[in-house]
């Protein structure tokens, strides 16, 4: 798929957007990470070196998508309870944030409103239907609109233009991004998602999130990414994405194939009703920002 495109294609691709190096936090995690016995003291004191994360880290960790029945109060306590995998994951996605964030960008407070509220729900949606591990649904929840940041760098009237292919029928949305800008942020995600290290599997997802119907009509395409993408297109449809990104009051996207992703996580709309009015339950709790109708 991307992999395959050529130098130049990236080259297009990209086009003066400036791909963010992978945060130094990440880098000393994974190396953690890969030694033959991970040592979660040290994993802990690095990701207490950064008050940011650490707080992100906590609140995760105590929202009511987790369940604890006491309120972790240290980073140590959250990753001897969450283990080596899980914790990383958290502080990969979170990552993103601390990076990317530029206080001369207009609008990017409902991008991250709405990837904190929208990988919540994936973590939710994973832990009941069972298809995917949840920190990866969770990771894939926060990261996969991370190009959005970049092409607001690069693009100064790139809302405009998010907000016309969210309002387009019978296309897919980075269509009109392709058209106007000549790229698009699942693009520019996925080169970032792949700069950082994340897994093949959520670098693929990323580049494909917007494929859906096709991805979903057909046969030949890996079950992985079908399990991925059903996830964080139910949890986007339950968040609405479509409202708080770009102003649309129609979900086009999820009209055009929620019922092919249903069919296939196997769950009827009444089934799908009853998760979402949990979600939102859950999201109130923590302080969550949804969009009512």
């Amino acid at each position: 798929m991307i992999d395959d495109l050529s130098e130049e294609q990236i080259r297009r691709a990209l086009q003066g957007i400036s791909v963010p190096p992978q945060p130094q936090i990440m880098v000393d995690l994974q190396m953690e990470q890969v030694m033959p016995d991970p040592d979660l003291k040290v994993i802990a004191r690095l990701i207490s070196q950064d008050p940011g994360l650490s707080g992100s880290l906590l609140k995760v960790v105590n929202s009511p998508f987790f369940g604890l029945a006491n309120r972790i109060s240290s980073i140590q306590q959250a990753v001897n309870l969450l283990g080596v995998k899980r914790v990383i994951n958290i502080i990969n996605a979170q990552s993103i944030r601390s990076e990317m964030t530029d206080e001369n960008i207009v609008n990017l407070n409902r991008f991250w409103d709405s990837a904190q509220d929208i990988a919540m729900t994936c973590m939710t949606l994973a832990k009941k239907i069972g298809c995917i591990e949840p920190d990866e649904a969770y990771a894939l929840g926060l990261f996969h609109n991370c190009g959005i940041p970049l092409m607001l760098r690069r693009f100064p009237y790139y809302i405009e233009v998010m907000e016309e292919s969210y309002s387009q029928a019978g296309q897919r949305i980075v269509d009109v991004e392709n058209q106007r800008l000549n790229t698009n942020h699942a693009v520019v995600g996925y080169f970032t998602a792949k700069s950082w290290l994340l897994p093949k599997h959520l670098c693929e997802a990323i580049a494909s999130h917007h494929n859906v119907e096709q991805i979903f009509t057909q046969d030949d395409y890996d079950p992985g990414l079908k399990n991925l993408l059903a996830i964080l297109k139910m949890a986007e449809h339950i968040c609405q994405a479509h409202r708080v990104l770009a102003n649309q009051a129609v979900d086009h996207e999820w009209n055009a194939v929620g019922h092919e992703i249903l069919e296939y996580v196997g769950l009827t709309e009444y089934d799908y009703e009853n998760l979402e009015i949990n979600c939102r339950e859950m999201m109130v709790t923590g302080e969550g920002r949804y969009y009512q109708d």
